[in-house]
């Protein structure tokens, strides 16, 4: 063993030895690797930083922009509105939700996905009265499954693409991953629906998941809509359509007055007002789910052309300008383009409007406008922002112009017109241009840690290849294989791949393992595709830790889990996924 790969395997055991410890941050420790890589000068100075270049890099970022422009426009939101009963059984709900996770993480990044659908899973489960243990880590486990499907569900698969790219001349395609990924995901559902979720340990809801689901409500007016087809509904209609969502419909206001008792008997005319109790993330969603529309939004309002709004929660201390008015009274549309949409008052109900009443100590305000504007508005008010919870305003009306982009670019990509990364970069651009994901949600939409780990990575990776450390661990696999077939060498790679990304993280798990697979191809002087697909497959499906996939992490919390219950799931769907895995990458690309 030489000095250079001496020091990159003491690298990559610090990485190893980190992750696993957790008290760093993943882009930290991988960050650090990099620096101690160049100090040792492992990495040359010429390729510190030429992981951010990368393509798998640039694609796994622009996929992030784009996934957050289908959720602003509400794509996300109409398709979770079909499938989504709180009656259902729990394995039927399993089984729909899981389904409709493992489709979009097949066309958009399944972290992005993931977390459009936990809100929706944990609302479900609030409804249905059942703890959100037993239906969030298949959630999580589907994500994961379906993300094997394409090149953008996974950034194991841009990786592995990319690498094949590099040693190969040409990268996997759009849906080359579809035919072993399509079987891998079917049969990981049929085998989480059918008794696997039993596996789960039931949890108790943390404290922290109870405070998530129970933040409390807001008393709120919403307009209806000229074009709402519930126009000639009763108002009793209304509330069992939204019963599920956690909303209660309280009172009906035509021409400006409340009408006596709940008006639920009321027939539901052109431009009234609905009084509804909810939180706020359930009053921008039964926005689009009935036809109705927020106050200033409307035809010739101070709205209208504001297409950057933003929900903004703030509680109201004891002697800001604000107490004992009323927002009508500061004139805050004229004055800030700013609407008080809803108030939260000790859990009271009162019967003024909204936008009348009087602002008392200790109520929690909640504010639709402007995104430049409002911290402008809550500062003058003398208000206290709470907690970012990133609120934001689902732009409806250009949903289908969203998917058509996007659909758009996947089919120039797919047939070899545009290079992905172009075809996802003009998406990016035209969703920017189109307010779809305005210029303040570009940079957060991309998740910076994990742009740092692969960044940081690649260099690396790249490093442990040119110094003949991957050589040496081909060796080392194909010596515990001795005298074995191909076969047998391509599942004993996929266990090892599957095991390390369970306690690494399972892009730089892609990065390492790429280059030891095309290596031990060689070696053997059979096709590498098989070995660099089951590399994909292996470094997506992280399911025995919480640690090998962010999608696990995300659910940790919410789902009062323990480090040690995912296991219980994991280990068999992991064990299924190598069996049925296997014969399929041999059927489709053969050695």
């Amino acid at each position: 063993m030489t000095f250079d790969q001496s020091i990159l395997f003491a690298i990559l055991g610090f990485v190893f030895v980190f992750l696993l410890w957790g008290r760093w941050r993943y882009d930290i420790v991988a960050f650090s690797a990099l620096v101690i890589a160049l100090l040792f000068g492992v990495v040359a100075t010429e390729d510190a930083f030429s992981g951010f270049g990368h393509p798998a890099t640039v694609i796994i970022a622009l996929v992030l922009i784009v996934s957050r422009g289908l959720a602003n426009s509400g794509a996300i939101e109409l398709l979770a509105r079909l499938v989504v009963d709180s009656a259902r059984g729990l394995a039927a709900h399993i089984g729909i939700m899981g389904t409709l996770a493992a489709a979009l993480s097949a066309v958009m990044n399944n972290v992005a996905a993931l977390a459009l659908l936990m809100p929706i899973d944990l609302q479900a489960a609030k409804n249905a009265k059942r703890s959100p243990s037993l239906s969030l880590m298949p959630l999580s486990f589907a994500s994961i499954l379906g993300g094997l499907v394409t090149l953008i569900g996974t950034p194991p698969n841009i990786v592995i693409s990319a690498f094949r790219e590099s040693a190969l001349g040409e990268p996997f395609a759009m849906f080359d991953f579809a035919p072993v990924g399509v079987v891998c995901a079917v049969t990981g559902l049929l085998f989480i629906v059918l008794g696997g979720w039993r596996l789960i340990p039931r949890q108790e809801r943390s404290g922290a998941a109870e405070d998530e689901l129970s933040l409390g409500n807001y008393i709120a007016e919403l307009r209806v809509r000229d074009s709402s087809k519930y126009q000639g509904s009763k108002l009793a209609d209304l509330q069992e359509l939204v019963d599920d969502d956690g909303v209660t419909v309280i009172g009906l206001v035509r021409r400006g007055q409340r009408l006596a008792g709940y008006g639920l008997q009321e027939r539901i005319e052109e431009r009234d007002i609905i009084v509804v109790e909810a939180s706020a993330e359930a009053i921008d969603g039964i926005v689009g789910k009935l036809g109705l529309e927020y106050f200033g939004t409307g035809k010739d309002e101070k709205l209208v052309g504001t297409d950057d709004l933003q929900l903004t929660e703030v509680v109201v201390p004891e002697g800001a300008p604000i107490e004992g008015r009323s927002s009508v009274g500061l004139s805050l549309i004229s004055r800030f383009g700013v609407h008080l949409l809803g108030i939260r008052r000790q859990g009271r109900r009162f019967r003024e409007r909204v936008r009348r009443l009087q602002v008392e100590a200790g109520d929690v305000l909640l504010f639709l406008g402007p995104a430049e504007r409002m911290s402008e508005t809550v500062a003058w008010l003398g208000c206290l922002p709470l907690a970012e919870r990133g609120l934001t305003v689902v732009r409806r009306d250009k949903a289908w112009l969203a998917v058509g982009m996007f659909a758009a670019a996947i089919l120039l990509a797919s047939f070899g017109v545009l290079y992905l990364a172009v075809a996802l970069a003009g998406v990016a651009v035209l969703m920017v241009l189109a307010n779809i994901v305005p210029p303040r949600e570009i940079y957060t939409s991309i998740e910076w840690p994990v742009i740092v780990l692969l960044g940081s990575m690649i260099p690396i990776g790249a490093a442990l290849e040119t110094s003949g450390g991957t050589a040496l661990i081909a060796g080392w696999i194909l010596d515990a294989a001795s005298g074995q077939s191909a076969v047998v060498v391509l599942v004993l790679l996929m266990v090892v791949t599957m095991t390390l990304s369970d306690i690494m993280n399972n892009t730089a798990t892609a990065v390492i393992a790429a280059p030891i697979a095309v290596d031990i191809a060689g070696r053997l002087g059979v096709n590498a595709d098989p070995f660099l697909m089951a590399i994909a497959v292996a470094a997506s499906c992280a399911f025995l830790t919480p640690i090998g996939h962010k999608n696990n992490m995300l659910v940790m919390g919410p789902g009062g889990y323990r480090f040690g219950d995912y296991w219980r799931l994991g280990l068999p769907l992991e064990i299924l996924i190598v069996a049925v895995g296997v014969p399929m990458i041999l059927l489709v690309w053969p050695l």
